[in-house]
This record gives structure tokens, C-alpha cells and sequence, in this order.
């Protein structure tokens, strides 16, 4: 026979497996009308791109048809057979900066627009789902992402990331190629690739069908401008005489409410 803890672990597991489910078939079932939010990566290691992106939430999204994701190799359009996609910055200064040839071929092998004329990078006016691209530069100069601008980028149909490396991006990129460039903090890593996949999470949950039960969105953090979460508990009511407080098990509604919009 079964001890509590036992059956407390074994209900908890089923009611994983019914949540995971759950989703899933919200996905398929939102699929049937939504068009798939398509994500390009162009990065140095797209394996790091395609391991986060391929688990949890995000992976079942892909599953469903819902989002897809693709980490381009951008030593495949190096300037030589060396794989070089770097030089030494003009002026002098310590690093290495990335080419802007790399990232102007690989748009134009992925038939991306040039945001800055209107013209994909083949020279050919763009067309209307063209115009539904973003094409994003992670740079520590940029603005700095927030939930406004996840939902903002959840309209498009395609995102384009450039993710940079070394010492920084020829500017050009920025300036012809690039729609935008933004930062998740201040703060400088050593390359773009945790930054975009920051930014394809936080976007990639708002698409319908994304999350299980897109009731969650409304009241978390950041939802409704500056406000915050309310805190959240759950089993046991009490542990190690830390109490969860007594109005969340009142029943009480009204009440329920009135306190999470007080501790917002």
C-alpha cells in the first residue's frame, strides 16, 4: 500500500502528464487558424539555439506547428574557406569585429528584405509577407527588451535575429540591415545567443495556442504596464510553520481578489 507521500508524488506526476497534454491539444487545436510565428537565428553556435528551443514549451510549440525555429550557421556565408566572419576594427582598438558581408549574404540567402529601402537583399521589391519581418541585432547598446515590446513583436510572422560575437558588429549591420537593435540589460555577455533566445521565449508564449491556458498571460508580471504578479502558493498550507495567507483559503473570492490586487 501506497504511503501519502507516495500518492501526493503519484498525483502530482499524472497532473503533469494531464497539463502536459492539455497544452499540446491547445496547440494542435489553435493551429488549425493561426499562422506560425517563423524564427531565424543567424549565429555562430546554433546548437545553442536549437537545444533551448527544442524542450518544454517552446518544443511542444514546434511540434504543433506553431512556431519554427531555425539557427543559421553564419560561418556558412564566411568570407573565405577559412571560415572567417571577423576582422580588426579600422582606428585600432583591442578584439575583433564581425563583417557586415557575413550577414548581408545570409539575409539575402534567406530572401530577408532590407528594412532600410524596402527591398529584399536580391534587389527585388518586397513583398507583403516580407513586410511582416523583423529583423533584430542583439547589441548591449540597444533598447532594452521589455513585455511591450514582446507583444509588439508577437504581430509579426517572421523574426530575424542577428547575434553578434567578439568585440562587437560592423555598424553598417546595424544601419542597412538591421530593423532594430535590442539589449536584456545592461550588462555585456560574450555574444547575442542568450539574448535572442530571451527575447523568442518571451514573444513566442503570447502566440495563441503557445501557452496551455492563455488566461495566465492577463494578470502576470508586466501584463498591465508597470504592475508586477501577484504572489502565488500552493500545497502544503503550511510548511516548516510557513503559512500560506488565510484568505487564499478562504473561498472567499471577492476577498481573494481584492488581496492580489493589493499585493500587485
Amino acid at each position: 500500500m501506497k504511503t501519502k507521500d507516495e500518492r501526493l508524488k503519484s498525483k502530482g506526476i499524472r497532473r503533469k502528464t494531464e497539463n502536459a497534454k492539455r497544452e499540446t491539444r491547445n496547440a494542435k487545436m489553435a493551429n488549425k487558424n493561426t499562422k506560425p510565428l517563423a524564427v531565424d537565428v543567424l549565429t555562430l553556435f546554433p546548437d545553442m539555439i536549437e537545444a533551448y528551443c527544442g524542450t518544454a514549451i517552446l518544443g511542444r510549440a514546434q511540434k504543433s506547428g506553431l512556431l519554427k525555429v531555425k539557427a543559421h550557421q553564419l560561418r556558412d556565408w564566411a568570407i573565405d574557406k577559412h571560415g572567417h566572419v571577423d576582422d580588426r576594427p579600422f582606428g585600432g582598438g583591442a578584439g575583433m569585429v564581425m563583417r557586415v558581408e557575413p550577414f548581408f549574404d545570409a539575409l539575402r540567402a534567406l530572401r530577408v528584405r532590407s528594412p532600410k529601402r524596402e527591398v529584399r537583399h536580391d534587389g527585388l521589391r518586397a513583398s507583403s509577407s516580407a513586410l511582416r519581418t523583423r529583423v533584430i541585432l542583439t547589441s548591449a547598446k540597444g533598447k532594452t527588451f521589455t513585455q511591450a515590446d514582446a507583444k509588439r513583436l508577437s504581430k509579426y510572422d517572421r523574426l530575424v535575429f542577428l547575434c553578434g560575437r567578439y568585440e562587437g558588429v560592423d555598424e553598417r549591420v546595424a544601419e542597412k540591415l538591421a530593423d532594430e537593435e535590442l539589449s536584456i540589460g545592461q550588462y555585456v555577455m560574450t555574444g547575442g545567443e542568450l539574448a535572442s533566445l530571451v527575447m523568442i521565449d518571451a514573444v513566442a508564449r503570447l502566440r495563441p495556442g503557445v501557452l496551455g491556458q492563455p488566461a495566465s498571460l492577463d494578470e502576470e508580471s508586466w501584463s498591465d504596464g508597470d504592475k508586477k504578479e501577484y504572489p502565488q502558493y500552493t500545497r502544503p498550507d503550511v510548511y516548516n510553520k510557513w503559512k500560506v495567507p488565510k484568505v487564499l483559503l478562504s473561498g472567499d473570492h471577492a476577498e481573494i481578489k481584492k488581496w492580489r490586487e493589493a499585493n500587485r
